[in-house]
Formats: C-alpha cells, sequence, structure tokens
C-alpha cells in the first residue's frame, strides 16, 4: 500500500500591531501550534502614529524562528474606505502568499469574509479577549496604565525618559540611583566615568565620540528594562559641553546629536551644595559657570527643565514632584 504523506499545514496572521501586545502573543502562540508553517503580516500605514518599520521589527524580534513579512501597500483600513476593499486586500495577501493558505487566525470578525476570499479556513482566537484583556489602542491611550501588556523590545518607544544634568558635585547621581528606587525602575550610568575608570588616564579628545556612543547604547539597553520611567545620569548636551571646555571644540556629529536627542523632563542640578572632592572632578571653582551653561544650553533648545535646589531630601521631592507631573499632563 502506497504511504499517504500529508502536506504541511499553512497559516497566516495579519495586524497592524501598533504597537504588539501579550494579546497579540497569544494569537500568534494559538497558531503556530497548529499550523506547520505560519506567517505573520505586519500591515502599516505611512499616516499611522506608530512608524510602520518599527512595528516591524519589534514583530520580527519577537518571534525570529517565523516568516513575518512587512506589508505597505496603502489599502484602505475599513469596508466603507473603498468599494473594491476585499479585492484590493485579497490582491496584495495572494502577493505574499501566491500558494494560498490553509487558515487565517484572527481575533476579529472579519477573518470570515477574509479567509473566504483566500480560500481558507477561518479560525477565530480570543474574540471577547477573555484570555489577554487588552487592545492596542488601549495601549496606545493609557500606556502606562498597560505597561505590563507591552513586550520588553517595545517599551523603550513608550517610557518617559528623565536626565539629570548639572555641574560637577551636584548629587546627580545620588538623585538618579533614589528616583529609580522610588519608581521601581532602572537608571543608565553615566558612561565617561566607568570609561575614565578603566582607562586610567586622562580624557582626550578622542574620547568623546567613545561617550557618545557608550551612553547612547546604555540608554537603549536600560529603556528595555525601565518600568513606565527611565532615569539617566548624564546626556549628550553634557559631553558635548564638557567637550568644549576641555578641548575647545565638539565633533559636529555629536552636536547634531545633541540637537536631535530629547527627553521628557531635564532635572538640573543646583550647585547648593557642598563640594565633594573626587578623582575625576577637578572644577569646584567653575560650577556656576556650567549651571550657566547648561541652562542657557536647554533653554536655546526648548527644552522642558526643572532646577533641583535645596538639600538632599528636598531634591529628591522637588525631583518626585516633577517626574509625577509627567503622568498626569
Amino acid at each position: 500500500m502506497e504511504k499517504v504523506v500529508q502536506k504541511p499545514s499553512t497559516g497566516m496572521i495579519l495586524g497592524k500591531f501598533m504597537p504588539p501586545h501579550l494579546g497579540h502573543q497569544y494569537l500568534i502562540d494559538f497558531a503556530r501550534s497548529r499550523a506547520d508553517h505560519l506567517t505573520i503580516i505586519v500591515g502599516t500605514l505611512e499616516k499611522e502614529p506608530i512608524p510602520g518599520r518599527l512595528r516591524f521589527e519589534w514583530v520580527r524580534e519577537l518571534y525570529p524562528d517565523l516568516r513575518v513579512v512587512h506589508l505597505t501597500d496603502e489599502n484602505p483600513s475599513e469596508p466603507h474606505e473603498h468599494p473594491r476593499f476585499w479585492d484590493i486586500w485579497t490582491a496584495s495577501l495572494r502577493r505574499i502568499l501566491p500558494d494560498g493558505v490553509d487558515y487565517v487566525f484572527t481575533s476579529e470578525n472579519y477573518g470570515d469574509e477574509l479567509a473566504r476570499r483566500l480560500g481558507a479556513r477561518h479560525v477565530l482566537v480570543d474574540l471577547a479577549r477573555a484570555r489577554v484583556h487588552v487592545s492596542a489602542t488601549m495601549i496606545r491611550e493609557r500606556p502606562y496604565d498597560n505597561w505590563q501588556y507591552i513586550p520588553e523590545c517595545a517599551r523603550p518607544y513608550f517610557v518617559k525618559r528623565v536626565v539629570i544634568i548639572g555641574p560637577e558635585s551636584t548629587g546627580k547621581t545620588t538623585l538618579a540611583c533614589k528616583l529609580a528606587e522610588h519608581y521601581n525602575t532602572v537608571w543608565v550610568p553615566e558612561f565617561a566615568r566607568e570609561y575614565l575608570d578603566m582607562k586610567d588616564a586622562p580624557c582626550e579628545l578622542s574620547d568623546i565620540p567613545r561617550f557618545v556612543e557608550g551612553q547612547i547604547e546604555s540608554e537603549e539597553q536600560r529603556a528595555r528594562k525601565a518600568n513606565r520611567v527611565l532615569f539617566c545620569d548624564t546626556d549628550v548636551i553634557t559631553t558635548a559641553v564638557w567637550s568644549d571646555y576641555l578641548f575647545n571644540e565638539c565633533p559636529d556629529w555629536i552636536k547634531q546629536k545633541a540637537d536631535e536627542r530629547t527627553y521628557d523632563l531635564y532635572l538640573l542640578t543646583d550647585i547648593d551644595v557642598p563640594w565633594v572632592v573626587d578623582p575625576q572632578r577637578f572644577c569646584p571653582e567653575e560650577r556656576d559657570y556650567f549651571l550657566k551653561r547648561f541652562r542657557r544650553e536647554l533653554e536655546s533648545r526648548n527644552r522642558p527643565y526643572t532646577i533641583i535646589s535645596g538639600s538632599y531630601d528636598e531634591r529628591l521631592q522637588r525631583a518626585i514632584c516633577a517626574v509625577d507631573a509627567l503622568f498626569i499632563r
């Protein structure tokens, strides 16, 4: 008797993933357990609030072992938007799936008609959102109330970023650490300090680009672990200011990066605390200059900042009030 070889089953999921969340992951995990080959199609439009390329990269990172396709056709979003809505979408999907598909997995009622058009079977998964009570709309409207549903790769897009800048010996690192503890989150240490400790030699102009690259990389990695807010113990503006002060020059690309890279809030630490001797501090008489310089740099870029002064306890409380305001605007 001739052995019958069963053809591997194929399935597809279509979504905007704006952003991807645990509900999407439940749907994908359900589908991959029932189809031998699963294709995830990330459909995006230019006008949508979260960049399509970013969403595609998020899904691809979440599911590196699956086929993830970025569909950028400017198709209508709803049937009432175009009389040939279904024909348009069928053509786009057949281009991606020229051999057809066995199953269409969705959590929406539109899946019945979509599957019929593709000659497939619709598998409806958790229409009532009973398994994972969240939607992308809920996350976009209230991301911090739905933080637990956002996967790590997408969190940096939503996280509030607060940078602490100021002259030497004004409690920046202490404040960053205390704030992270208060908000049950993480903070980003000053990369330059760690770098110079390892180097065990004076700072040189050639070190400046390494400071910037290392600080940005550290920040992006920590942003994935942040709980709604991330505290940064310095930024590119600070590095550019110090480059000008120490070497009378700063690479143009770093100046441009200082203009481009923004934060939700800047905490500018005042000089009304005693100087504390440290091997990497050497300008006690210049603290007033740096305070004025940082303030000028922030105001020239129209950056939102709050001056943090007073005792260390008062500074912490002022900073907490300023950060809390970020979440009620």
